[in-house]
């Protein structure tokens, strides 16, 4: 075979994965829409009224149901607190996160505490997996990721935390207060006043 027929075999090999790649993420979206649809009205809410809560415009909610645009982590975490479902629902479904099965514990319990944000329970989740995956060989139970890429893989990204911005607060002195004097009698030995 000439070096030729095997470029152009590659060559369409990968314009073929392309296509299914594509067509996988469009059907994500797709997906995503659809049970962002679906559970706004199981709850009986109005597309004006779930975009409102979720703090997005009206256009923008209905182009993600139908399918047009695919929504951010951020804006999946405002949909979910909205409809009151799980963040990590919405995130499996959007294909962000894969469904979580495995024997440890941990990531249940980050996912199922009350005191911490959802975008801190990704992170937890995330150092979790780069620990799991220094130890050991095979999917982490958090995530479902191999510590084993093929060679030229990329590493998922890292979700750092947003920075906590400080405002400058100005101390105003506390100063006391005169106190208010009153006028007061002073009665002399005779029984007068002075």
């Amino acid at each position: 075979m000439s070096d030729r027929g095997d470029g152009a075999t590659v060559g369409q090999k990968v314009g073929e994965v392309s296509a299914v790649v594509e067509k996988a993420v469009e059907k994500a979206v797709d997906d995503i829409g659809s049970y962002i649809r679906s559970q706004r009205e199981g709850a009986q809410v109005s597309l004006r009224q779930l975009a409102r809560a979720a703090g997005v415009s009206n256009p923008y909610l209905s182009q993600i149901e139908r399918g047009l645009r695919k929504p951010s982590a951020e804006i999946l975490q405002q949909i979910a607190k909205a409809l009151r479902i799980s963040a990590e629902a919405l995130y499996v479904q959007a294909g962000i996160l894969d469904e979580r099965y495995g024997d440890s514990d941990v990531p249940t319990a980050v996912l199922g505490d009350p005191g911490i944000t959802e975008r801190q329970k990704q992170v937890l989740l995330e150092i979790y997996d780069s620990f799991r995956k220094e130890n050991a060989d095979g999917p982490s139970p958090a995530t479902g990721i191999s510590s084993t890429a093929p060679a030229g893989a990329a590493e998922p990204l890292a979700m750092t935390p947003a920075p906590v911005k400080k405002t400058a607060t100005t101390a105003t002195p506390k100063t006391k207060a005169p106190a208010k004097r009153t006028a007061t009698k002073k009665t002399t030995a005779s029984g007068g006043t002075a």
